[in-house]
């Protein structure tokens, strides 16, 4: 990775304070967040449900970063359209959920938003080669999707590495980002593996220190200084 790339932190709010959630927001972007990054689940693809474009659009209304949203979800081409309408930026879909990625990527180039495809960690970074030049950013999950909390499973890290090696052979811009178990302890290690954006849920929102101690704890990690 370039040493020019300067690294991104987009927290996810599953873990925050639904009770103050805009304050939530807001204290993550005041503190030096990049991104917000909305996690939606619909109980099919993942077990778990957590919450779709009405949240989504709380969270517009509070912040003025970029929104992208990890779409855990069965049907992802229905789902589109009303995430971007609620505000989302970037719109990421799960690979082992879009039988017909064309469709989705079309589709949200459709809708006026950057598009992202992630995938969990069975699946390998090959999977994505056919995709790369059409997408602006895929998501390596370091966790099994659908719950916050998990371990960094540091053996898929490689996987990184592995797609900024494919998106240079074809000649596209890549940003690879990383998502589950991201920690202050760890995020250095997503660096060096050539992440340049780092999703981080219960490593900002938490019960032991404000969400600006947890960035600036991230930016130190990561040998940030603005």
């Amino acid at each position: 990775m370039s040493g020019a790339e300067r690294v991104l932190i987009a927290p996810s709010i599953l873990t925050a304070d639904f009770g103050r959630l805009a304050a939530d927001v807001a204290a993550a972007e005041a503190g030096g967040a990049d991104v917000m990054h909305i996690d939606v689940m619909d109980g099919h693809f993942v077990p778990q449900l957590s919450f779709g474009p009405l949240v989504l659009e709380a969270v517009r209304r509070a912040t003025s970063l970029p929104v992208e949203v990890h779409m855990m979800v069965a049907n992802p081409v229905d789902q589109l359209a009303p995430l971007a309408e609620a505000g989302a930026d970037r719109l990421i879909f799960h690979l082992e959920a879009a039988p017909d990625p064309h469709a989705a990527i079309e589709r949200t180039r459709e809708l006026g938003c950057q598009a992202g495809i992630a995938i969990s960690p069975p699946t390998p970074a090959s999977s994505l080669e056919p995709w790369l030049t059409a997408i602006d950013m895929v998501t390596v999950m370091l966790v099994h999707p659908g719950r916050g909390g998990q371990e960094l499973l540091a053996d898929h890290l490689p996987k990184v590495g592995e797609l900024r090696r494919m998106a240079e052979a074809a000649g596209t811009p890549l940003v690879v980002e990383v998502d589950g178990g991201v920690k202050a302890h760890n995020a250095s290690m997503c660096v060096e593996a050539g992440a340049t954006l780092l999703v981080a849920g219960s490593a900002v929102y938490n019960d032991r220190e404000t969400p600006t101690e947890a960035i600036a704890g991230l930016h130190e990690a990561i040998g940030r200084t603005s």
